[in-house]
């Protein structure tokens, strides 16, 4: 009886333990990408850390089980290790990165330093997780009732995981921050243990199931019977053997699609962290489904190796029923993002049709963990090596399928072909498992060929229904993201669609000539007017207002024209461009040479492909002007741009005399995240300026310009420059845009940092270790309140005394275009 009730409490401590795993992973993508970057190779490093100490925990745990005592006392140490692994993490992270940023770079060696990094974090923590389902299931026999119960509490554990995922995501991070959420997991750890120890006082530590029905004899002689039976075959028609490769590549397949539905999903509900939250909770939620269902199959299916090939050739129908649904069926839903009354009710549609999605694919690969135990069960002993062996084949797939996806086949076939790659090989998968002969005592279960001759003909009819539903990405999701049913009426041409190692781009053109360059689902540059003056606007007034320009950061390439516009400057001797998608610069050199001065191929820049800020993190050169136009702060990760840590690197990079630029967007934000973002700046800058753009009049967007000295800009002086023959370039791009005089450039000023403290009091100030920003623009990632947002800042302002210098009647005009504006 007192074993009954303790397999049952082990359901809620697999439950909590899954919770703190994922809330931990969480944090540790977010902390670790401010240190080695958020690229894909840097998120793949870290992934493939994480997941390989779990795989090589498992096994590790075959080394450890016999050392211990009681199976429950180990899944209690192994808790407190995690405990105690995430509090090093999150104290000692810090101090840490500081050494690898010394020494960190590009190329091969950053790469391997990354990893070994990652490895020195990450290892113990993960090898300790995934050691905790075979420390459990030491307690129950290998018989199907005891890897079903396994299967349970891996089900317990995904559970756990969703809810962790949402937790972190939606609360402790959105609302507090890296230290509260890992302490929220520590804590869970904590429980665990302490009830895992006391499970441990009032129990056997030997299994407790019996052999359902048979003796131990009679199991153990049955396995002998098909061991011996086995060694006869050739190794890859052995049932042991075609369990672990069907297992593995199921991860490889999980985590495959996992990595390009997660991009894909990201354009049509936008990628902000909360729909990277969802997209992984539906995930999880889907696998913890299937693990459920495959665990009581796992009990009552004849033969547990065929119930498994079935399984791999119903996950090809999920793989096309997913790629169908993101390419043909979602972006033509009705939905207007503008007309949600709340974003927590887009978040709930967006889990439903992430849940659509994964769904079908993730019951099967979830379904097939307790299935595959089910096959490689003997009868004989605990299910301990059963489960660390099947854990550590799915996992070690995992890793492939996901470093695959990442790194190399989304980049070199496209998501289309890389999706159609992994029906091939789960069809591979299902076949192999239908080949081989069954496992243990089923074999005498099976009374003809004909079952498994079905399941093959099923996997093989569905591969070829299936294969030709996966289509590209239509050229309008690519575009317009959340927005694409808005723009089906008049998407434009589409000159160039392409996926790259980060990010999915294209390029289109509008009937009125407008080219527009498109990433991350939407229009991140254009050659419209509006967004031109800005970007021009960043540019010169990086230039013009820096003391002695000779060498520019730019952060973030876009369209180029912003670099575009540093580049004509005669001072700037040397210029970097500092850009994360490798795509990007080949891509505007050939369609935004016009707009942006050939910036590509100036023979003084330079590009650098790296995140900006590890790029920033691991180079020792200094600039006499930094200018940042990343991503909205509402796409996950680019507001560790904007962090106050992150502008203390940019001064440790500034020249004295220098300036650091930054845009501005007013739109598709909130009231609090403009606040928070200009609080932030004002935070690491003594001395701030913004000027706006604008359009009909309204607020658009602006620049912050920050520096270490008080401004003293002479109006006369830039006059005698611009209209200089040395100058002439940087006047006809202004001059372009709407910007023909230094009292029209100047003019846009809306306010200094000093004149907006009282309005920014009490602003959260975005820092790495909250990310702040990300969560209040995900907010708002719908709202166009740019005109109330720039009035509110207008309001702040006024004209600043001291700030402008020159002749009385330049300064006059000047001051009367910035009242003009008001």
């Amino acid at each position: 009886m007192a074993a009954a009730r303790g397999r049952n409490a082990l359901l809620p401590l697999f439950l909590f333990s899954g919770c703190a795993a994922l809330i931990y992973e969480v944090v540790w993508y977010q902390s670790l990408a401010l240190v080695i970057g958020s690229s894909a190779v840097s998120m793949a490093v870290v992934l493939a850390t994480y997941m390989g100490g779990m795989g090589v925990g498992s096994l590790a745990y075959l080394r450890w089980r016999g050392r211990f005592g009681h199976p429950l006392r180990i899944y209690a140490q192994l808790e407190l290790v995690i405990a105690v692994s995430a509090l090093l993490v999150l104290y000692v992270l810090p101090w840490a990165g500081g050494l690898y940023t010394a020494v960190g770079g590009g190329g091969f060696r950053g790469i391997l330093l990354r990893g070994l990094f990652c490895v020195l974090f990450l290892l113990p923590p993960t090898m300790a997780m995934g050691a905790t389902l075979p420390a459990a299931a030491g307690w129950l026999r290998s018989t199907p009732e005891g890897v079903s119960r396994a299967g349970f509490y891996y089900s317990a554990n995904i559970a756990g995981g969703v809810i962790g995922c949402l937790l972190a995501g939606f609360l402790l991070l959105r609302v507090y921050d890296i230290h509260t959420a890992t302490w929220v997991g520590v804590a869970l750890n904590v429980l665990v243990a302490g009830v895992a120890f006391m499970l441990s006082r009032l129990t056997p530590a030997a299994p407790v199931e019996s052999a359902g029905g048979a003796t131990a004899a009679q199991a153990s002689a049955a396995a002998d019977h098909v061991q011996a039976a086995a060694r006869k075959l050739p190794a890859w028609r052995d049932p042991h053997v075609a369990a672990y490769v069907a297992i593995g590549i199921s991860g490889a397949c999980a985590l495959g699609a996992q990595v390009i539905w997660t991009r894909n999903l990201a354009l049509l509900l936008g990628g902000t962290v909360y729909t990277f939250s969802l997209i992984l909770g539906t995930m999880l939620l889907g696998l913890g489904m299937g693990s459920s269902l495959g665990s009581i199959a796992a009990r009552t299916v004849r033969d547990a190796g065929r119930a498994l090939a079935l399984c791999q050739g119903l996950a090809i129908a999920g793989l096309g029923w997913a790629a169908w649904m993101i390419s043909d069926n979602l972006p033509y839903w009705p939905v207007n993002p503008g007309n949600a009354p709340s974003p927590w009710y887009l978040h709930q549609l967006d889990f439903l049709r992430s849940f659509l999605v994964v769904l079908p694919a993730s019951l099967c690969w979830g379904a097939s963990f307790p299935l595959a135990l089910a096959a490689v069960a003997d009868g004989r002993g605990n299910s301990s090596a059963a489960v660390a062996r099947v854990y550590a084949s799915n996992t070690a797939g995992a890793i492939v399928g996901a470093l695959a996806a990442g790194l190399v086949l989304v980049a070199w076939l496209g998501t289309q072909q890389t999706q159609r790659l992994m029906m091939v090989l789960a069809l591979l998968a299902a076949l192999l498992l239908v080949l081989a002969p069954a496992g243990h005592a089923q074999a005498a279960a099976r009374s003809s060929r004909a079952g498994s001759l079905a399941v093959g003909a099923i996997a093989v009819a569905l591969f070829v229904l299936c294969l030709p539903i996966v289509h590209k990405l239509p050229g309008v999701l690519i575009g317009y993201g959340r927005w694409t049913v808005t723009w089906l009426p008049e998407p434009g041409e589409f000159l160039y669609v392409g996926e790259g190692l980060n990010s999915t781009l294209a390029v289109s053109r509008k009937r009125d000539g407008t080219l527009n360059y498109h990433n991350a689902g939407k229009v991140q540059a254009s050659s419209h007017p509006d967004d031109m003056r800005l970007q021009r606007m960043l540019g010169h007034l990086t230039t013009l207002l820096a003391k002695d320009p000779k060498n520019v950061l730019v952060i973030g390439s876009g369209a180029g024209v912003t670099a575009g516009a540093v580049s004509v400057n005669p001072d700037v001797r040397t210029q970097t461009i500092a850009e994360i998608e490798p795509l990007v610069p080949e891509v505007v050199s050939v369609f935004f040479g016009e707009q942006n001065h050939d910036v590509i191929n100036n023979p003084k820049v330079k590009i650098r492909i790296d995140d900006a800020r590890h790029f920033l993190l691991t180079t020792d050169e200094k600039f006499d002007a930094i200018t940042a136009d990343p991503f909205d702060a509402w796409v996950k990760g680019a507001a560790s741009l904007n962090t106050l840590e992150f502008y203390a690197e940019m001064k440790r990079h500034l020249n004295p005399g220098g300036v650091v630029t930054a845009w501005l967007p007013f739109y598709e934000t909130t009231m609090e995240a403009i606040r928070s973002e200009i609080a932030t700046f004002i935070e690491a800058f003594p001395h701030v300026l913004i000027f706006g753009n604008t359009t009909g009049g309204q607020g658009y967007d602006g620049v912050m310009v920050g520096s270490m000295e008080p401004f003293a800009i002479d109006v006369s002086a830039m006059h005698e420059r611009l209209t200089s023959p040395e100058y002439a370039r940087v006047l006809r791009s202004l001059q372009e845009v709407g910007y023909g005089s230094v009292e029209l450039l100047l003019g846009t000023f809306a306010a200094t940092g000093e004149q907006l403290r009282p309005w920014v009091e009490g602003a959260e100030i975005n820092r790495d270790r909250n990310l702040r920003l990300q969560y209040l623009a995900g907010l708002g990632v719908n709202n166009y309140q740019q005109a109330g947002i720039y009035a509110e800042i207008l309001r702040q302002g006024s004209w600043p005394d001291g700030v402008f210098t020159g002749e009385l009647s330049m300064l006059s005009r000047l001051r009367s275009e910035v009242m003009s504006r008001r």
